[in-house]
């Protein structure tokens, strides 16, 4: 005869919220390994410029994308990572910023008089009567002086998408196939193309080593006891499980959802690619996405294999109310699976940029696949909230999802 079954008892609070933070110290840890891992394929390029080298720098970039972006549902809600993440992933970018640009490019914008001033190429700069000395390419120079320059967003001189475009240079392939394509003489100065090499080697290296410093930074704030815990459990346990999910809620719908996906998708514009010099925006997406389940699930596997897991935000909602975790966790499993379609799609007939492009309809229906998936789980971690009987909370939005008609005045 069946015993009945018995109902799990709910975690402590406490024991969730540690939880939550030893996923994020992993997370924030192989972020910083996969990190260093690229300044040693930065390194050999830059002492030996080669085909082969370059590409190797680029996988490393790639490989140091998957743990990050699983680090990004930590940005809503604990205010110390998203006053930190512009300085690694802000984006997008105006490129002339940083380098040489394609004369389709243009010369000047209205809203950023830093747009074509290519820091590279030009040690002295003056611009809308500010002198800035460029003279040597510095960790603090990009930081300094660079970074958000004429308080512009777009001027992003540091972090992942920096080094992204100085690997593989402007994607100019629109719509069609292909990702950027900067050839390995761009860092040779010896055989130099694209002019300036010395000062692009210069501006790589310290790009990286900037990074690393960040990511050493987000390490130390996510230590047991560290300045990122403490803020998270300061105002009482409630508010720190509210946090937990602003952020899978935050990241789900107008982050994820809407800015990054439903935006470029209705403009048809790959310039609202996330990775889009790389073509690796597929990638970036879908492991936003596994980083909500991790946070749900209280489970993350590192990047070599060995599993942090504890009691979760999901085995309090399913001791609260068992009929809200099992919906959303299966719309979680359902968002995650759509995600692995458009990855295989990209993977094997097209770029995401093709994807988003007008009149493709498959391409097209696979991204809105995803959307729509983002979407329908949010309106299920409202209902999570609501059974943990938290404060209500304002989740980001997006005019992509909230008033469409918005992005087009």
């Amino acid at each position: 005869m069946a015993l009945p079954a018995v109902a799990q008892a709910a975690p402590s609070k406490a024991d969730v919220l540690r939880t939550y933070g030893d996923i994020a110290l992993a997370g924030y840890e192989d972020s910083l390994i996969t990190a260093q891992t690229l300044k040693s394929a930065v390194d050999a390029l830059v002492a030996a410029p080669s085909d082969r080298t370059l590409l190797q720098a680029r996988a490393a970039w790639l490989a140091a994308r998957e743990p990050y972006q699983q680090t990004e549902v930590y940005r809503f809600g604990n205010a110390i990572v998203d006053d930190w993440e512009g300085r690694v992933n802000a984006w997008p970018l105006d490129e002339g910023l940083i380098d040489y640009v394609a004369t389709s490019y243009g010369t000047e914008s209205d809203e950023n008089a830093f747009y074509t001033v290519n820091v590279i190429a030009n040690p002295k700069l003056k611009v809308a009567g500010q002198e800035i000395d460029a003279s040597q390419i510095t960790p603090a120079l990009l930081a300094e002086e660079l970074q958000e320059a004429g308080e512009v967003e777009a001027n992003v001189a540091t972090g992942y998408h920096a080094i992204e475009f100085l690997l593989w240079g402007q994607d100019l392939n629109g719509t069609g196939a292909g990702a950027g394509n900067r050839p390995a003489t761009d860092f040779d100065p010896a055989n130099c193309t694209g002019g300036n090499c010395d000062r692009r080697v210069s501006y790589l290296t310290a790009a990286t080593n900037l990074l690393i410093a960040d990511l050493e930074e987000m390490v130390a704030n996510w230590q047991p006891g560290a300045a990122a815990r403490v803020a998270l459990a300061q105002n009482g346990e409630d508010t720190g499980l509210a946090t937990i999910l602003t952020g899978m809620g935050s990241l789900s719908y107008g982050e994820l959802a809407g800015e990054r996906m439903k935006l470029g998708l209705l403009l048809n514009d790959p310039e609202e690619e996330h990775d889009c010099f790389a073509d690796n925006t597929h990638n970036s997406h879908y492991y936003n996405v596994v980083g909500i389940l991790n946070v749900y699930n209280g489970r993350y596997r590192r990047i070599d294999g060995s599993v942090v897991e504890g009691p979760s935000i999901g085995d309090l909602v399913s001791a609260a109310d068992s009929g809200v975790d099992a919906e959303l966790s299966g719309k979680l499993n359902q968002t995650l699976i759509a995600a692995e379609s458009m990855v295989r799609r990209a993977e094997t007939i097209e770029a995401y940029d093709q994807m988003i492009g007008e009149g493709n309809e498959k391409g097209n229906a696979a991204v809105q696949g995803v959307i729509d998936a983002l979407v329908s789980q949010t309106t299920s971690i409202e209902r999570a909230v609501a059974a943990l009987k938290l404060n209500n909370i304002a989740f980001e939005g997006s005019d992509s999802l909230d008033d469409p008609s918005a992005v087009f005045q």
